[in-house]
């Protein structure tokens, strides 16, 4: 297996520190604003909970290691291996690629593509499409460089508390992982649709889950708050969407720990359900695995296009970063033993 080294230098735990809901002050902001607390999560939910010390704060860091990834073979295939090309790619540099397979075509320093025309851009395209033997709805992508938005140091500074707070609403905290580490990994900022906070939240949806969104305040900005309503989000509504959509198309005896389940979810907290059941009813697939998300990376609708295609894709490229982040942490600490 390709992470059995990986495994055996990092240490499996539960927690760092014992669960609990938090502070008194926590507590009681929470029960004023008539949010559930809940004392007794699931002890199943912190399976895969890995601890491995950071050796440059020393401090212990937790985060969801899942090892169908590889299991899987999905660190091999192009579109995982482009993404994290780009997480690693400085803004200034962008690389050329097919929309579909993000086949890798070129290197080229965004300077060098602005100073050609429009035209010497078309003629660029047009001569891979013929060099290829593709026809024109085959598209060349360009794409810049964002090693400046995936601050994995950053972020992982509150996998910790995304672990919790998930965990206490009963919510797998794979998926405050899966968010976190995409949606607004650098810094908090308001997407270009309205999107907040570190879990991207909607005005309207952190509304209905008790968040204060007004001109003087925007709980959104509250860790706590927000991964209770993102949580609170996938629990209520994106679960049983996606169990709908399944249901509709006699998919059966699904397991929710699966992988492929995992990322249509995390689909549908990004474009919503109605989009996704579009999606996938396009798609028509008859059995429920790593195929259906696949094909999902291929299929378009009318608002379920390049953005929605890539989030699953962006998710399992940034947590093979972070394995592989904190696999060299664990050859450092094995080092200094």
């Amino acid at each position: 297996m390709r992470y059995l080294l990986f495994l055996s230098l990092l240490t499996l735990t539960t927690f760092t520190r014992p669960l609990r809901a938090g502070s008194d002050d926590t507590l009681a902001k929470r029960n004023s604003a008539n949010v559930p607390v809940f004392m007794a999560p699931s002890k199943s939910l912190c399976k895969n909970v890995i601890g491995v010390i950071n050796p440059i704060t020393h401090f212990n860091e937790n985060y969801i290691f899942d090892p169908s990834i590889y299991d899987l073979g999905l660190d091999t295939l192009p579109q995982i291996k482009f993404w994290r090309t780009i997480m690693n790619l400085h803004q200034d540099t962008a690389i050329i690629s097919m929309a579909e397979t993000r086949g890798f075509i070129q290197k080229i320093s965004i300077r060098d593509w602005n100073a050609k025309s429009d035209s010497s851009k078309k003629n660029y395209r047009d001569s891979i499409r013929c060099s290829r033997n593709l026809d024109s709805s085959n598209r060349i992508l360009f794409t810049t460089g964002k090693k400046f938005f995936y601050d994995f140091d950053r972020t992982s500074q509150n996998f910790e508390k995304g672990i919790h707070c998930f965990v206490q609403n009963n919510v797998d905290p794979w998926y405050a992982q899966a968010i976190l580490l995409i949606e607004s990994p650098n810094k908090l900022q308001k997407s270009n649709v309205g999107a907040y906070g570190a879990f991207q939240l909607m005005k309207d949806v952190a509304k209905m889950y008790g968040l204060k969104v007004n001109k003087h305040l925007d709980e959104r900005a509250d860790f706590e708050r927000s991964a209770y309503a993102a949580s609170s989000l996938i629990k209520n509504i994106c679960v049983p969407r996606a169990n709908r959509i399944l249901d509709s198309l006699k998919i059966s005896h699904v397991n929710a720990d699966e992988l492929w389940y995992k990322l249509l979810v995390m689909h549908i907290y990004h474009a919503g359900a109605y989009n996704v059941q579009k999606a996938v009813f396009t798609c028509n697939p008859c059995d429920g695995d790593i195929n259906l998300i696949l094909t999902l990376w291929r299929t378009q609708t009318a608002r379920f296009k390049s953005a929605s295609q890539n989030y699953s894709q962006l998710i399992l490229a940034a947590m093979l970063e972070m394995n592989e982040r904190s696999n060299a942490f664990a050859v450092l600490n094995s080092k200094k033993q």
